[in-house]
């Protein structure tokens, strides 16, 4: 028998960018255990610090029947557990399932009987039933849709986005079976603002999910091309995107690297499974090559213009503003610009990486990228605006251009001083 709705006690598993915010939300209304491995991260949370900064005190305060724990055990006493951990690709661009299989094991280490169990994580059509679930029978002994139901409504959390929170974005939900379905729904109808979207299957809310990003990672990879070859015809890709962007139905892309743990990952996932079942998508691939080999494409343009200035590439030094993987946000998974920072080592450039918004520590920790704290005026043959950070954009241009030497490149990667006729721009 399904829980009541009434009294449900639920259980988050993963409190990264996906997990918190959807824990502090249901910890609102519901009684709600936040579980994550990480011991450290536990004891920040419990004392209403959010290293992410996607969830504020304020709103960890209003959690009021939110707890945390790093022990499994402690899940015993939920009747929902939804599963928010990472997915990412390995270094051959392979799905890697590994976390979601060991929180399927913690799961399964903890369920009951008429317990529901929810996936958020981005996978491939068919994960959710054909490699999670299995691992929760083993675990368990328990039948799916027998002695436990299933669901999965995929995260659509934007790292950074003041605007488009958790509550205010339409929540993709489906279930195992379809009362299940309605129970998946009602829950998440309980909190998002925005509103619900049933799908027919847990399969159709996966593949739904896989193609938010695969869209845009296509339609990014359209504009980076079209960058290049304007690049070659001498055009200003922003002139001619803000001249076409006068038509109503022309889509305002832009662009850039992607970098992330979904636009850039969650490709791979579709064309994998696509792979698995005899099928090689063309459009697809296509676009991700685009897309991975800009870093490359941004530093030869880099590296021309210096020559052109007669500045000796090797022994030269570098500043790149910006590690993390978009604006405003903390978080540097999959960044891409980490391909420029290689890049030029490659070619004998010291580089100096500054971020306002990344943990210097866990850089160095994770990357082995020591971060500037504070980048020298006058020191640099280049410099490369690399993440449209607040911080930069409110220093300014001459800010910027102070950076470099007298003849030194400014690379506007993000085009955030578009008038600026002395740097260049994709």
């Amino acid at each position: 028998m399904l829980p009541d709705l009434e009294t449900v006690r639920i259980g988050v598993i993963g409190l990264g960018y996906v997990g918190l915010p959807l824990a502090a939300a249901f910890g609102a209304r519901y009684p709600t255990l936040g579980y994550d491995l990480n011991g450290e991260r536990i004891a920040e949370l419990a004392a209403g610090y959010d290293r992410t900064r996607e969830v504020g005190p304020e709103e960890l305060a209003h959690a009021v029947h939110l707890r945390f724990t790093d022990k499994p055990a402690d899940l015993g006493e939920c009747r929902v557990h939804i599963v928010t951990v990472p997915t990412p690709i390995d270094r051959h661009k392979r799905p890697d399932l590994s976390h979601l299989i060991r929180a399927s094991e913690t799961v399964g280490s903890v369920v009951k009987p008429g317990d529901v169990v929810i996936y958020e994580s981005t996978v491939y059509p068919g994960a959710t039933e054909e490699d999670c679930i299995p691992v929760v029978e083993r675990v368990s002994g328990l039948k799916l849709n027998v002695d436990f139901f299933a669901g999965y409504s995929p995260e659509r959390i934007n790292p950074g986005d003041r605007q488009h929170r958790l509550e205010a974005i339409r929540k993709v939900t489906s279930g195992s079976t379809p009362e299940a379905a309605a129970f998946v729904d009602r829950l998440y109808g309980s909190i998002i603002a925005a509103g619900t979207y049933r799908a027919s299957s847990i399969r159709v809310a996966e593949a739904a999910k896989v193609i938010e990003n695969t869209q845009r990672d296509l339609n990014i990879a359209l504009v980076n091309e079209l960058a290049i070859i304007f690049n070659r015809l001498g055009l200003d890709t922003a002139e001619v995107l803000a001249a076409a962007g006068t038509k109503w139905n022309f889509l305002p892309f832009k662009p850039g690297l992607v970098g992330g743990h979904c636009i850039g990952v969650d490709p791979y996932y579709l064309t994998h499974k696509a792979q698995s079942i005899g099928y090689h998508p063309e459009v697809i691939l296509a676009g991700r090559r685009i897309n991975d080999g800009m870093g490359r494409y941004v530093v030869s343009e880099l590296i021309k213009a210096m020559i052109h200035r007669n500045i000796q590439v090797n022994g030269a030094r570098v500043a790149v503003l910006g590690l993390a993987f978009k604006e405003n946000c903390p978080d540097f998974r999959n960044s891409r610009v980490v391909d420029i920072i290689h890049e030029l080592a490659d070619y004998g450039v010291a580089v100096d990486v500054h971020d306002p918004w990344v943990d210097a520590e866990e850089a160095r920790r994770v990357l082995g990228i020591r971060l500037k704290a504070d980048p020298s005026p006058g020191r640099y043959d280049a410099v490369v605006l690399a993440v449209a950070h607040d911080e930069f954009r409110d220093a300014g241009f001459e800010w910027l251009a102070k950076l470099g030497r007298e003849n030194s490149v400014i690379y506007d990667l993000k085009s955030l001083f578009p008038g600026e006729s002395r740097s260049m721009r994709l």
